[in-house]
C-alpha cells in the first residue's frame, strides 16, 4: 500500500505572473529564485518550494482566489514583518494574533490568496 508522504512543493496560480512575481517580491520580500519553469516564478523558500504560475486550466475572472485553502508561511518575525507589509502598501486581512504556531498575522495578495506569516519556532 502506498501511503501519501507530505507537501513536496506548493504552487499558487495567478492572473498576471508578472504582476504577481512583483508584489511578492516587493511588498512580501521573498526572493526569487534564479532558474524558473516557464510559465512560474519559483520563490526561495524552505522546507517546501513555493512558486507562482501561469493557470493550467483558466481561472474566474473575478473573486479571490484560494478560497477553502490556508497556507502558513513561516517568518523570522512576524511582527517586523506585519510592519514591513504595511508600509511597502500591503493589505493585512487579520491582524497580529498569538496562535497555535506562535505570533501570526494574514495578508492578502492581488488574487485574492490569503497567506499566514508566522513567527518561526526555533
Amino acid at each position: 500500500m502506498t501511503t501519501p508522504i507530505g507537501p513536496d512543493f506548493i504552487a499558487l496560480q495567478v492572473r498576471d505572473l508578472a504582476a504577481s512575481r512583483k508584489f511578492y517580491v516587493e511588498i512580501f520580500g521573498f526572493k526569487a529564485a534564479a532558474q524558473s519553469s516557464p510559465g512560474a516564478v519559483v520563490l526561495k523558500t524552505e522546507p517546501i518550494p513555493l512558486a507562482l504560475r501561469e493557470p493550467l486550466r483558466p481561472l474566474p475572472e473575478a473573486g479571490s482566489l484560494g478560497v477553502g485553502m490556508v497556507l502558513w508561511v513561516a517568518c523570522d518575525d512576524a511582527d517586523a514583518l506585519h510592519d514591513l507589509i504595511v508600509k511597502r502598501g500591503g493589505a493585512i486581512l487579520s491582524q497580529l494574533a498569538d496562535g497555535p504556531f506562535g505570533r501570526f498575522f494574514v495578508a492578502g495578495d492581488p488574487d485574492g490568496y490569503a497567506i499566514t506569516f508566522h513567527t518561526a519556532r526555533r
